[in-house]
């Protein structure tokens, strides 16, 4: 469904490769972790398949193929007409995403506003649909909101019904949980493992954290300073991990350990 081959980004201030010679496959309805620290490589790999890429201030090679339609040399235009409808991304921070000065419930519409010929009850029906699909309770009290009225994980639980209100093909999912504490994060994997089964969208999960990667995804693909070190089914890489790289990322998984223990 997406194949990313021999992927090269390199921004004009920057002396190496932000992306070097990347390359993965993401099937129909699978979920893929690419996992990695800061800098690594796959916030830029992320950007290059949704077209977010700032092409005018950086080189850039390769293929990346949604369902055999070239993505990263077309043109901008035909790029908006799959952002959203095709695509949908997820971001870390869902209050800079969102428009603090818009109600939540136009910014779930907004991609069908872009996308279709459907009428505003239409449109607000369907954001609904999204929105309890999020798991979002009262969704027609929170269309009335703005932003800043939701607590983080609401917020990111409006980010990902914008995100699938299109039904799109793939889902790119750039550290949704990270800045939500333990609890909410949990909600939110479980929340996106269903969406998985219920919805089949294809989900590409990007993270430093490979423990929330291990919950989510089938298959992980591990970067470090732009290449991939290391890609396979999750559970595997995490019974024999063949990378020095990637022993090290689970080692630093933190382990629980009850009171009185030292």
């Amino acid at each position: 469904m997406l194949e990313v081959k021999d992927l090269r980004v390199k921004f004009h201030t920057r002396d190496r490769y932000a992306v070097d010679g990347v390359s993965f496959t993401l099937r129909k309805g699978e979920t893929l972790g690419l996992v990695g620290e800061s800098g690594s490589g796959k916030s830029v790999t992320a950007m290059s398949i949704a077209g977010l890429l700032p092409r005018n201030e950086c080189e850039y090679s390769g293929s990346i193929l949604l369902e055999g339609e070239e993505l990263l040399h077309a043109p901008r235009e035909r790029m908006r007409q799959l952002q959203g409808k095709d695509m949908g991304v997820v971001f870390q921070e869902p209050m800079s995403a969102m428009d603090p000065l818009m109600k939540v419930g136009r910014q779930v519409e907004e991609a069908l506003e872009l996308h279709t010929k459907l009428s505003r009850g239409e449109r607000r029906a369907r954001a609904l649909e999204a929105m309890a699909l999020a798991e979002l309770d009262r969704p027609a009290e929170i269309c009335e909101k703005y932003p800043h009225e939701l607590s983080g994980g609401m917020l990111q639980r409006a980010m990902i019904a914008a995100a699938i209100v299109t039904r799109p093909k793939l889902l790119l999912l750039d550290e949704p949980t990270t800045a939500l504490d333990v609890t909410v994060q949990a909600q939110i994997v479980a929340l996106l493992r269903r969406l998985n089964r219920e919805l089949g969208i294809s989900m590409l999960f990007i993270s430093h954290d490979l423990s929330v990667v291990r919950r989510l995804c089938a298959r992980a693909a591990v970067m470090c300073r732009g290449r991939l070190v290391e890609q396979g089914e999750t559970e595997e890489i995490f019974r024999r991990p063949r990378a020095e790289y990637t022993r090290r990322l689970i080692a630093a998984i933190p382990t629980w350990r009850g009171e009185g223990e030292g």
